[in-house]
């Protein structure tokens, strides 16, 4: 039986899924508070999320390249539905159970991403893959920012908390799961390519420079949005004396309603601005976003550049991913199985702004990112070879 299913339509919820793994940021500060973490007991929340992106990625897309990317999208979300459920058998009263399903949904997200960017390209029209990916990621924000809707919501209309994410997520997936079963995706072959995906092969491609700055440059944005989301709450506490566990939320909420926000508008832009210029512009407008946090007199401007942050931000990802795949598209499977592997840069990222935080104040912290930013500006201008 075979269902008449719009094509596009399963890979937007895949995305949707994806976001789905973003909510170790606003969720590390309800668990802390749950369960009396310590700060190293919360970091592995966000750790066990992110893991699975260094060690899976590359595999991935090399298992990817002989069975296919919608083979590869149907592990990823089973891999998450699992996640879904661990905390719930344990009725959410084990950390380490949880822990477990972070890592299952880590995993999974690691499966998404390695076959969800290079399937839109399949389902794409001529020329709107860097526009569908854009749509794509926007999609994909709506879902992260659920991660901390969900709890503020539960907390005041229906004396919930974190705990009803679970259940949300786990429907949903299950949808995507037999929506995608039952629609045919025709994947297009690469004429150019002679030979398999292998591990020589992908890693081999970063002796290429300009591949190699690029999969830095998500190693790097990456970790500087997950520092954003999780830090951001700490900022309104610091500076304007905000309730971490319930009204600090705004602030992530706030960022990632600017990412879904800027991802859907730069799926209109990419119709007449080339995805090379507007890297360059949306750089320039998150270094602005971040230096306005340091002169933020009043809750209202603060607020103003927290948005200015998530719409510079919204769009850089898939920007360095469809810029990389357009100028190499024969080694789209290897490139993407690098991309998704420098995700990692959200375990360790926000690591060393813990660290400059610890040693210089909160507000120094936000210098990493900040710095990341200007190297992505950098090789903003780099040709591809």
């Amino acid at each position: 039986m075979n269902f008449k299913l719009p094509k596009s339509t399963v890979i937007f919820l895949a995305f949707l899924v994806m976001g789905f793994g973003d909510v170790s940021g606003p969720l590390t500060s309800q668990l802390q508070a749950e369960f009396s973490l310590s700060n190293f007991q919360a970091g592995l929340v966000t750790f066990m999320a992110f893991i699975m992106f260094g060690l899976l990625s590359v595999p991935m897309g090399i298992y990817q390249d002989r069975k296919g990317r919608k083979h590869v999208l149907l592990l990823g979300l089973v891999a998450a539905l699992i996640g879904m459920g661990l905390p719930i058998l344990g009725n959410y009263s084990s950390f380490v159970l949880i822990l477990g399903g972070l890592l299952f949904l880590g995993t999974g997200a690691t499966m998404l991403q390695v076959a969800g960017n290079p399937i839109m390209r399949d389902v794409s029209p001529e020329g709107k893959y860097s526009r569908n990916l854009s749509y794509g990621q926007f999609v994909k924000a709506i879902g992260s920012l659920s991660g901390s809707l969900i709890p503020i919501l539960a907390a005041r209309y229906w004396g919930m908390d974190w705990k009803l994410l679970f259940p949300i997520y786990g429907t949903v997936i299950l949808i995507v799961v037999v929506y995608l079963w039952f629609t045919k995706v025709e994947e297009k072959i690469d004429q150019e390519k002679e030979k398999p995906a292998t591990l020589k092969s992908c890693f081999g491609l970063l002796k290429n420079p300009f591949i190699a700055l690029m999969v830095l440059g998500i190693f790097v944005y990456v970790g500087s949005e997950v520092s954003m989301s999780a830090k951001l709450p700490n900022y309104l506490q610091m500076n304007f004396d905000f309730d971490i566990k319930e009204k600090g939320l705004f602030g992530t909420l706030f960022f990632f309603i600017a990412l879904m926000s800027g991802r859907f508008m730069g799926g209109v832009i990419l119709n007449w601005l080339s995805p090379k210029k507007f890297l360059i512009i949306t750089s320039i407008l998150s270094l602005l976003g971040i230096g306005g946090l340091y002169f933020a007199g009043s809750e209202v401007f603060a607020f103003v550049f927290i948005f200015v942050i998530g719409l510079g931000f919204a769009n850089i990802f898939p920007l360095i991913f469809s810029i990389t795949v357009d100028a190499y598209p024969e080694r789209s499977n290897e490139i993407s199985g690098l991309m998704v592997t420098a995700i990692i840069g959200g375990a360790f990222v926000p690591v060393l702004f813990g660290v400059v935080a610890d040693m210089f104040g909160l507000m120094a912290g936000f210098l990493v990112p900040a710095f990341c930013i200007l190297f992505i500006l950098l090789i903003a201008f780099k040709p591809a070879k």
